[in-house]
């Protein structure tokens, strides 16, 4: 596993959007303040040409577009980490033009972004044996103050901080008070931590295991799946001895859908050589089917591999998430309502 150098002092961030741009006005918000931040700490920020743009179908700009601001930025331009703009629908569509190989042969560079991004954070590591981020994008640097998880991430790029502990709380939106008309929102305001951290332990009281990290967004894994972008097991079968952790949420998943799409992953082998799953809130929080809950769908699913699984941690859709290095080894611990992820790069 290759390990990109950490973010030098006046280091070169770059940001691309290989699947949604920056276009909304709180989107542009954000990224401006984001930018502001990092200049006035002494870093440069290097934009690509679809960061402020929608011109593709659910994209930035066309899927041959984004590719070859991927390529350009990974390959070719001079800049330390790359950072994504933000999530969105149909990054898929760029694979088919991305130069894997290319990537693979470039020097190594932080990458990092969630949701949608999964399409990279995923691929990098299975494909290129080079490690990614499922972490924030750029946005979230634009909030003020920083929350933990942006400070934690900060860290990260700049390798001061390599073990993470859960938070204290999260962000429910469906309680979000409404802005009254108008009034202009703060699109700079922290989170609104409201719900209290609690995660489901299944596999005792208090679990411990170590493994090499790989997953990301299910709604994106599933479409990979059994794809020519598919190494899995490939990748499972080279890291056999240190085994596997799948870190999983989901965004527009209901309960069926998830159960539906871990049962694919299965039957395509994904899962072989698993040494524990960590399992992110559901962004469909509090939808059932029947009494059915995402949580369900997992267990139900996952529960024979008798390893440990511990759910709605703070990874996902719901703000806040630690910082994941895909393709890293780590040791997890956890007991009661307390999580720590310790990152471990060999």
């Amino acid at each position: 596993m290759r390990y990109p150098e950490f973010l030098p002092e006046n280091g070169r961030i770059g940001l691309i959007a290989p699947s949604f741009g920056c276009t909304r006005v709180e989107d542009l918000a954000q990224l401006d303040s984001a930018i502001e931040r990092l200049e006035s700490m002494g870093y440069s920020v290097v934009e690509g040409p679809n960061c402020r743009v929608a011109l593709g179908i659910g994209k930035s700009n066309t899927p041959e577009k984004c590719a070859e601001e991927i390529n350009d930025f990974f390959i070719n331009r001079n800049v330390d980490a790359i950072i994504s703009c933000g999530g969105g629908e149909l990054m898929c569509e760029d694979l088919p033009f991305v130069d894997f190989e290319g990537i693979t042969r470039a020097r190594a560079k932080w990458y990092s972004g969630y949701s949608d991004n999964t399409n990279l954070t995923f691929l990098l590591p299975t494909l290129c044996d080079t490690a990614a981020i499922y972490g924030p994008g750029i946005k979230p640097f634009g909030m003020r103050p920083w929350h933990a998880c942006v400070e934690d991430m900060w860290a990260l790029l700049k390798g001061e901080k390599l073990e993470f502990k859960n938070y204290d709380g999260w962000e429910d939106r469906t309680h979000a008070e409404e802005v009254p008309d108008g009034v202009t929102p703060d699109y700079l305001a922290p989170y609104n931590i409201n719900m209290p951290y609690e995660q489901t332990i299944v596999g005792g009281e208090t679990v411990s295991f170590a493994g090499r990290l790989i997953g990301g967004c299910t709604d994106c894994l599933v479409t990979l799946c059994g794809t020519r972008f598919d190494r899995v097991a490939e990748f499972c079968e080279r890291y056999r001895e240190d085994g596997i952790i799948w870190f999983l949420e989901s965004c527009d998943l209901n309960p069926m859908s998830v159960r539906r799409a871990l049962w694919q992953m299965e039957q395509a082998g994904w899962f072989k050589y698993v040494k524990g799953f960590l399992i992110g809130r559901p962004l469909h929080y509090y939808d059932d089917f029947g009494g059915f809950t995402c949580r369900d769908a997992a267990i139900g699913i996952l529960e024979k591999y008798g390893v440990p699984i511990v759910l709605d941690i703070d990874l996902g859709h719901l703000s806040p998430r630690i910082p994941i290095v895909s393709g890293a080894l780590a040791e997890v611990k956890a007991s009661g309502n307390e999580f720590t992820l310790k990152t471990v790069l060999k």
